[in-house]
């Protein structure tokens, strides 16, 4: 295919409380494999050969909310309301009234195909999901609490990446809570993380019949997320039967159009009109949805003027239309929006990189996806001199016999990158071409970013390839002591100081407590290290209790969603060493192994 350098991409991967009680201590649509992207990846192929490419938080308390009538949607965090909005009830909201038998007859699944809300998820163990009673004895009243009150988007892009895999995973719903609004809530932090396509999924998860009224609500939201106004048609009769939300109206009259009943959809809208059940932009964007279904022939003219502020449902409608949102009011919106954006196939491409750049550090898009992101931009209309740039270089860098030339242009990639953001993101988009060089002494100097490049994707194994040419108490050797999948002896108390004596103190902070949460030490060194360190693993507080006890109950969901609470900040300058040991260790002991050690790699390489 012209223009595609690389193998085609697949669908991506579906797969602050405890941030400051860890430093109080301190201080006193086929998806790709679900399993982490890259683990014992065998080297890639020689050189003549292509390479393979493997806002501020809810209010605590508020749980994603219902509309009262006349509301269109209540939007994510960061995208603001109209006033007067209720404050909603922090409790799970309780099983809607069965349906009439009326209203049943529109559900025609056999008893068979039908699923329980008992469990739910997108994807089963086989497929890179978590175990079915991944939350064992945990009260769904206390995980619904810490999940409504996370504070997302988290530090870390491979911890972010494993919250996604948990939340979309076939899971037993825990006690005390309805199946149902759990998976709304599961949704809800997905598309707070800015992943919208996993929160859609949870969504389906669910037969129409069993839905709540709190399902319904965040079924809307991930609807205008993936800018899917169709997602809505078959739960509307379900909804309007539940609740009179203004959105649900509005939606029947879309769906109308877009099944191309055109003047029923024309009164539907003439109707909404009238009664002033929305008005202004709300209104016109759902007009000129519904217009552009079959025969629909209503031409609207979408102006932003007067408009002040972007909701979901401002976003999700006019980039379904094509219509474009002003730059002035996308940088109102949560940094969720953006991860909407890098995945919306309705944007063009190269309007896509620079929210593309976010959702890569994010986790939101793999290796694969910015590559085939990339491989789109170098021909299509629009794209800038700048951006042809850097795709006719990163084709290079993927494809040229000349390795001296590959690892130029990789350290010119990495170097003009605007931010510590950008770069990481740049170090994602590169990871199999780095995983291409061979080692050698004459690229040791570049050892540790190629290196650090290579395990944002979970290459661990070409990475650790390199071992030869890195000298000991260099990054490159703190990364791959961190992540070889295959490391024999344990790192020596020297060889923790040695690193110490060559970098910052937070880096060396941050390698101890990966490397002694992964038990990569002996046990009886960690004292006298975390002492020297100054990293306090055996202070207490309620949060290292409940996630060590996760772990020794073999919670693995348990204990991604409490590692995730420990994580509750924009970057890893908030993340305690003592979180991280803590994190680290608890993963490993519920066997996401390979997980912890791409988290620790992480910090020492983000640091």
């Amino acid at each position: 295919m012209p223009g595609r350098w690389v193998a085609s991409l697949g669908a991506i991967a579906l797969a602050g409380a405890g941030a400051a009680l860890a430093a109080q201590s301190q201080d006193q649509d086929a998806p790709e494999s679900l399993l982490p992207e890259g683990f014992g990846d065998p080297a890639p192929p020689p050189p003549a050969d292509r390479p393979r490419p493997q806002t501020p938080p809810p209010p605590a308390g508020t749980p994603p909310p219902a509309s009262r009538p006349g509301e269109i949607v209540q939007p994510l965090p960061g995208l603001p309301t109209a006033p007067g909005l209720p404050t909603p009830s922090p409790t799970p909201t309780p099983t809607a009234t069965p349906l009439t038998a009326a209203e049943l007859l529109q559900y025609d699944l056999p008893d068979y195909a039908r699923r329980s809300t008992a469990r739910v998820g997108a994807i089963g163990l086989a497929e890179g999901g978590l175990p079915a009673n991944g939350f064992g004895r945990s009260d769904g009243r206390f995980l619904e609490g810490l999940m409504r009150r996370l504070d997302a988007p988290i530090a870390s892009r491979w911890l972010s990446i494993t919250l996604r895999r948990m939340l979309v995973s076939r899971l037993d719903t825990p006690a005390n809570v309805n199946g149902a609004d759990f998976a709304a809530e599961r949704a809800w932090l997905l598309l707070r993380m800015g992943e919208a396509q996993a929160a859609r999924d949870v969504v389906n998860g669910v037969d129409t019949e069993n839905f709540t009224p709190k399902l319904d609500q965040v079924a809307m939201q991930a609807a205008l997320a993936t800018a899917d106004p169709a997602m809505l048609c078959p739960l509307q009769p379900f909804a309007m039967a539940r609740t009179r939300d203004t959105g649900w109206r509005l939606a029947e009259a879309m769906c109308a159009g877009l099944s191309g009943e055109p003047s029923r959809a024309g009164k539907l809208i003439d109707a909404a009109r009238r009664q002033r059940a929305a008005t202004g932009i709300d209104l016109l964007l759902a007009e000129k949805v519904l217009g552009a279904g079959a025969q629909g022939r209503r031409a609207v003219t979408i102006e932003w003027d007067g408009v002040d502020r972007l909701s979901a449902w401002r976003w999700g409608l006019a980039t379904a239309s094509g219509v474009a949102v002003p730059d002035t009011l996308l940088a109102s919106a949560g940094p969720q929006v953006r991860g909407w954006a890098a995945r919306a196939a309705s944007i063009a491409p190269p309007a896509r990189l620079r929210d593309a750049d976010w959702a890569a550090s994010q986790g939101v898009l793999s290796n694969l996806a910015m590559v085939d992101l990339w491989s789109q931009v170098e021909d299509a209309d629009g794209t800038s001199n700048s951006d042809a740039s850097i795709a006719r270089d990163l084709r290079a860098a993927y494809t040229s016999a000349d390795m001296a030339e590959r690892v130029s242009i990789l350290a010119q990639l990495w170097s003009e990158a605007s931010d510590p953001r950008q770069r990481h993101a740049r170090m994602v988009l590169a990871a199999r071409a780095a995983a291409g060089i061979r080692p050698a002494e004459a690229q040791a100097a570049s050892a540790g970013d190629l290196i650090a490049s290579m395990l944002t994707a979970g290459l661990d194994r070409p990475a650790a390839r390199w071992r030869p040419f890195v000298e000991a108490g260099s990054q490159g050797w703190a990364l791959i002591a961190l992540t070889d999948p295959d490391a024999g002896a344990a790192v020596g108390q020297s060889e923790v100081n040695a690193y110490r004596g060559a970098v910052d103190e937070r880096r060396a902070q941050l390698f101890f407590a990966g490397v002694a949460g992964l038990g990569r030490v002996e046990a009886g060194d960690i004292p006298a290290l975390a002492q020297a360190f100054g990293v306090p693993i055996n202070a207490e507080n309620g949060w290292v209790r409940a996630i060590r006890g996760a772990a020794e109950r073999r919670e693995p969901a348990t204990v991604v969603l409490l590692a995730a609470v420990g994580m509750q900040t924009p970057d890893w300058g908030g993340v305690a060493p003592a979180a991280l040991f803590h994190i680290v260790a608890a993963l490993r002991q519920v066997g996401l192994e390979g997980e912890a050690r791409m988290i620790a790699a992480e910090a020492v390489s983000r640091a």
